[in-house]
Parts: C-alpha cells; sequence; structure tokens
C-alpha cells in the first residue's frame, strides 16, 4: 500500500507548504502569496486552504495575509506569539476594528533566504 493510498497521509502539495511555513524564523512572516511565490506551485488560495486544514502542526500565525490583518477569529492567540517573537508590528488606528494592531510586513517578511543556500 502506497503513502498516497493512506486516509491520513498529507498531500504532497500540504506537506511542501508546511514544510516553508516551518521554516519561518520566530519574529518573522510569510505571505501566503510568499509561500506559493516560494514553492513555483499554487497561489495563496491554495496556500491558505492548507493552512487552514492542516496547519495546526506548524507555526500557523507566520503564514499571514498581505496586508497584515491578523487571522479572523484567531486574533488573541496569534498576537501572543507575535509579541512574544518580537514580530514587528504596526498599532491600530482607533477607527480600526477591534483596535487590533496589523503585521508590519515590509519589516517582519522572511524572503526564505534558506533557499538561496541550496535547500529545495
Amino acid at each position: 500500500m502506497s503513502e498516497e493510498s493512506l486516509p491520513d497521509a498529507l498531500p504532497e502539495y500540504a506537506e511542501r507548504v508546511l514544510d516553508v511555513a516551518d521554516r519561518i524564523p520566530p519574529g518573522r512572516v510569510m505571505t501566503y502569496g510568499d509561500v506559493a511565490e516560494w514553492l513555483e506551485e499554487g497561489g495563496p488560495r491554495q496556500v491558505g486552504r492548507v493552512m487552514a486544514l492542516y496547519g495546526g502542526a506548524v507555526p500557523w500565525w507566520r503564514v499571514i495575509r498581505a496586508d497584515g490583518v491578523l487571522l479572523p477569529g484567531h486574533e488573541l492567540e496569534a498576537l501572543g506569539h507575535y509579541r512574544e517573537e518580537g514580530t514587528a508590528l504596526r498599532e491600530a488606528s482607533r477607527a480600526a476594528e477591534g483596535h487590533l494592531p496589523r503585521i508590519d510586513v515590509r519589516r517582519a517578511r522572511w524572503d526564505g533566504e534558506e533557499r538561496l543556500q541550496g535547500h529545495p
């Protein structure tokens, strides 16, 4: 019986997405699109789907929306991780819903430089 036929085996693309998420250093982030671009496969929606289904096994809070808005329904948990790891945040304006900060994507974004050092 091959691994693909096992009911609880992860699809190969999901494994690759989760591997990238697991490589993101503490305090840094990649957008869904960054992950897809790094893998040279899929797009932001496919990465988001993988993270929604399987992301609990990796530091999911390090894979974010391009606008830096915290993941709806998980804002406070994610914010705790960001503050603990020293992730760059932009404080919310008083007009912002819930007054929650956003990720400062420009400062916190990780470009996956490991790949340049010979990682597939």
